[in-house]
C-alpha cells in the first residue's frame, strides 16, 4: 500500500469523525437536522469546514445557524 493511499485514508476517517462528532453534538442538544442537512455533514470530507461547523454546534440553536457564513462563523 502505498503511502498516499493511507494518507487518503486517513483523511477519510478524520472526516468521517468529524461528522460524526457534530452529529453527536446536534443530538445532544436536540437540533434537528433534516435529511438534506444530515446528507450534507455525512458527505463533506472538507475537515476544515466540519471543524467549523463543529465550533459553531457547541452554540447554535438551529442547523441553519451551524451552516451559516459570516463572521459568527469565522
Amino acid at each position: 500500500m502505498s503511502e498516499e493511499i493511507r494518507d487518503e485514508g486517513r483523511a477519510q476517517g478524520r472526516a468521517q469523525g468529524q461528522a460524526d462528532s457534530l452529529l453527536l453534538v446536534l443530538d445532544v442538544r436536540g437540533i434537528a437536522l433534516t435529511k438534506a442537512a444530515r446528507e450534507k455533514i455525512t458527505a463533506c470530507t472538507d475537515t476544515q469546514l466540519l471543524h467549523q461547523w463543529l465550533e459553531r454546534s457547541a452554540t447554535a440553536t438551529t442547523a441553519e445557524e451551524v451552516f451559516a457564513k459570516g463572521p459568527q462563523g469565522h
